[in-house]
């Protein structure tokens, strides 16, 4: 009875060896369980930063008042900001300028309605805030002529909005997400300083030619198309080039001042709320994301791997430290604008500052607050505005100022 006792009781606690076993298979499973979650979290993290998605709703339309001209949206950071905005909507109204805000309160934002709405539009209550503001350039009353730029990538669709007969030209380039759009709040500003501008698409923007792959490349391959356009430029008698890129749009410009075959006729370059580091940018919105560090450091090292290209179909290996232009700042020769806000939310302004710091001797930077992601033009245009015009003035890249000496 006794023997069979200490047998039971024998069988009921695992040897110390066999319990260290039991815990690290436990460990081991779990570590391996974690892992793999990461490797998809970060696969599918860097999918998701090389497709072109489409545009979301960040805000509800919860009141449409057509006799007072107003809208009462769900407030958030973006909505609640001063100055004129847009509303991409879904129904009668596809597009809505917005004005002022007029009241809020700690769940809603009313502002007033710059697009006139009749009492029968029907809207749905889903929409996108946006820093656009005009929609399309018959919006600016300014001629324009549509044209096509070859590239090797086939012909890439662009606006030309000539300002008479000086050889200063600005080439917008638009960010990620977006399209040649989002560049028109700057072309009234350029064409009174008598600046001609040529706003350009790239590939798998929506509206030029798709790539095989149809996935961003950050830059890496972008670049060709605009400097197709800097040669078009040149054949149509631009002999001063001003670059100008929004977010990932100033990624792409730096890219071309810095590999372009006509550097010589590139003059400046002005950039608004841009990505100078990709790095940066992808650590900072993993963290808004709750993404461990870990995790987006593999989603960059997948996109710049030929195993992670492969997996996440992005056509080709990412050159991170190629689209590094803190690391490269020794290379740049053009004189630079950033204009970029502390509060942007979505592209930190560290690596513009960082920018600052490598090349004083080329890099001017306008600092911001409050405003937001590439919506600096519409926090304080006045500012925005005066920064450019100042800064382009000082450089003799302004041809009106020189016309009006002329005559007198």
């Amino acid at each position: 009875m006794v023997s069979s006792r200490r047998a039971a009781a024998g069988g009921a606690f695992p040897a110390p060896a066999s319990a260290i076993r039991i815990l690290i298979t436990v460990l081991s499973s779990a570590l391996s369980a974690v892992l793999s979650l990461w490797a998809l979290t970060a696969l599918r993290m860097a999918r998701r930063v090389v497709t072109p998605a489409a545009r979301v709703a960040d805000t509800q339309i919860l009141d449409l008042d057509t006799t007072a001209q107003t809208i009462r949206l769900s407030k958030t950071e973006d909505t609640a900001l001063p100055g004129r905005y847009g509303l991409f909507t879904r129904g009668s109204e596809p597009y809505l300028k917005l004005g002022t805000v007029l009241a809020e309160d700690a769940d809603s934002v009313t502002r007033k309605l710059l697009t006139h709405i009749g009492s029968d539009a029907r809207l749905d209550s889903a929409a996108a805030f946006s820093g656009w503001y005009f929609d399309h350039p018959s919006d600016l009353h300014l001629p324009y002529t549509p044209e096509l730029i070859g590239s090797g990538i086939g012909p890439c669709p662009a606006w030309l909005f000539p300002a008479g007969e000086g050889d200063v030209w600005v080439i917008q380039v638009h960010g990620r997400g977006t399209t040649r759009a989002e560049c028109l709040r700057a072309v009234p500003l350029f064409h009174g300083l008598g600046i001609t501008s040529l706003v350009v698409s790239y590939r798998n923007d929506g509206e030029a030619p798709r790539s095989r792959a149809g996935t961003y490349a950050l830059g890496a391959t972008e670049w060709r198309d605009v400097d197709a356009a800097v040669g078009f430029a040149r054949r149509r008698g631009a002999k001063r080039i001003v670059l100008m890129g929004w977010s990932m749009g100033g990624a792409i410009a730096l890219q071309v001042s810095l590999n372009s075959a006509h550097r010589d006729r590139i003059a400046a370059l002005i950039l608004e709320s841009p990505v100078v580091d990709w790095r940066v940018v992808l650590d900072y919105q993993a963290g808004m994301m709750k993404v461990p560090t870990p995790v987006s450091s593999l989603a960059i090292h997948a996109l710049e791997s030929d195993w992670g290209s492969a997996l996440v179909h992005s056509g080709g290996r990412i050159p991170f430290d190629r689209l590094d232009v803190i690391a490269r700042a020794a290379e740049l020769r053009h004189p630079i604008l950033i204009l970029h806000s502390d509060d942007d939310g979505f592209v930190p302004s560290d690596a513009s500052h960082d920018l600052l710091v490598a090349r004083p001797d080329l890099v001017r930077m306008e600092v911001f607050e409050v405003a937001r992601h590439t919506k600096l033009w519409n926090y304080d245009q006045e500012r925005w505005s005066s920064a450019i015009s100042d800064w382009l003035r000082a450089r003799g890249l302004t041809p009106q100022d020189q016309t009006s000496e002329d005559a007198r």
